[in-house]
């Protein structure tokens, strides 16, 4: 068809108005296909010229990028994006003339957190540069996806590890306690027959050293229990959770925690905010489970805050589903360490397992749900569950049928 238009508009001198009529209703028929098509595709599509102009935007890069309108040809790519990080990574990619690829932008796109991969490309005709192509793609369900099936690779592998930890390091620190316990009671034992029947003066022997050595068993005791639990986490993450799920008051749930977690919080100068959406459906969950779960989001918070700070739990309706947000006042992720977080042994803390974000994401996907973070450095962080309403608490959509205008018109 385009082919037709060409060779039509070299001969207009020779058409009849009718016929000049006509090619022009065929090349806007054609014109509204592209753009019909352009705005159909699923990734985004913005051209610009060579003084970096924008020409064209299709509908999906208008609403990634959330551009409300822009004058074709009159103002520059960068100008018209909201983002500034995108913004100003067009500007500098634009005018050093540069290529780019899949460049990776945390961005809010209506509220959700979501990954744009943009990528710059220069336009060539006829062997020349007329202008610049810029690619814009949502790849948060593809990243999302990668991070899923890589943690359950990890976790796949951990599982035939489970039953030699469980032998080779669980028994042996049960045995290591139970002998500290002893030693302990006979320097209990030793310290009564000095001082009520020998009655020893404190600064003599043995009681001096006697209570040294039980200071350091004190210290042994301290780590045996420190260790155990590594081995316990260690242990749920890699074992099936076999859940009971009882249908309840998720509201009702936190509440609990939150009277559970008060003193702690208390001591660590963190102030607990709830912001419980009223008529919360009934949802069906593992109260213990669950509670490791927020024990553990809870926990990681309290950390990143350590001179003090907020945590505020929230929940909300959506359809088909709740949503249940931790949010802390704390020092927040690096971008480049989000990805990672729910993974096996990854932690940042000098005394961290690493276990407890993955303990929290088995239990949310035993739970047939879904967790995700949103962080920025300095900025505090966000952990969002996202459990499914059972079925009978599920809403259907009504249709309403269309009303008739017959006679109408």
């Amino acid at each position: 068809m385009r082919q037709f238009i060409k060779r039509a508009l070299q001969k207009t001198d020779k058409l009849s108005s009718a016929q000049v009529n006509d090619l022009l209703i065929l090349a806007a028929n054609e014109i509204d296909r592209l753009e019909t098509v352009m705005d159909s595709l699923p990734r985004g599509i913005l051209v610009c010229d060579t003084a970096h102009k924008l020409i064209l935007a299709n509908k999906t890069s208008r609403r990634m990028l959330s551009i409300v309108s822009y004058e074709q040809a009159r103002e520059t790519i960068w100008s018209v994006i909201p983002e500034d990080i995108i913004a100003e990574f067009l500007a500098n990619t634009l005018l050093s003339t540069d290529k780019a690829e899949e460049k990776e932008f945390d961005v809010d796109i209506g509220g959700k957190q979501c990954l744009l991969s943009v990528s710059v490309m220069p336009v060539v005709q006829n062997r020349q540069i007329t202008g610049s192509l810029v690619l814009v793609d949502d790849i948060t369900q593809r990243r999302s996806r990668e991070t899923r099936l890589r943690l359950m690779e990890n976790l796949a592998s951990l599982t035939t590890l489970a039953a030699g930890v469980a032998h080779e390091i669980k028994n042996p620190l049960g045995s290591i306690s139970i002998h500290v316990q002893l030693m302990q009671k006979a320097i209990k034992e030793q310290k009564e027959i000095c001082f009520n029947i020998r009655k020893c003066d404190l600064g003599t022997m043995p009681p001096s050293y006697i209570q040294v050595i039980d200071k350091y068993l004190d210290v042994v005791n301290e780590e045996v229990d420190r260790l155990n639990a590594i081995v316990v986490d260690f242990l749920f993450a890699v074992r099936p959770i076999k859940a009971e799920f009882r249908r309840g008051d998720f509201n009702a749930f936190i509440k609990e925690l939150a009277e559970f977690v008060s003193f702690e919080l208390k001591d660590a100068n963190v102030h607990l905010n709830l912001n419980l959406a009223e008529h919360l459906p009934t949802l069906d969950f593992d109260a213990s489970f669950m509670k490791q779960a927020f024990l553990n989001l809870i926990k990681n918070a309290t950390a990143a805050m350590p001179v003090g700070g907020e945590i505020t739990i929230t929940t909300e309706t959506a359809v088909g589903e709740v949503l249940i947000s931790i949010a802390d006042t704390g020092m927040g992720i690096p971008e480049e360490n989000l990805s990672k977080i729910f993974e096996p042994y990854y932690t940042t803390k000098d005394n961290g397992t690493g276990l407890g974000l993955t303990v929290a994401f088995k239990v949310v996907k035993e739970h047939k749900g879904d967790i995700s973070v949103r962080s920025r450095k300095g900025e505090g962080t966000v952990f969002t569950i996202i459990l499914p309403t059972p079925q009978i608490d599920r809403r259907l959509i009504v249709y309403d049928s269309p009303v008739s205008t017959e006679g109408s018109l």
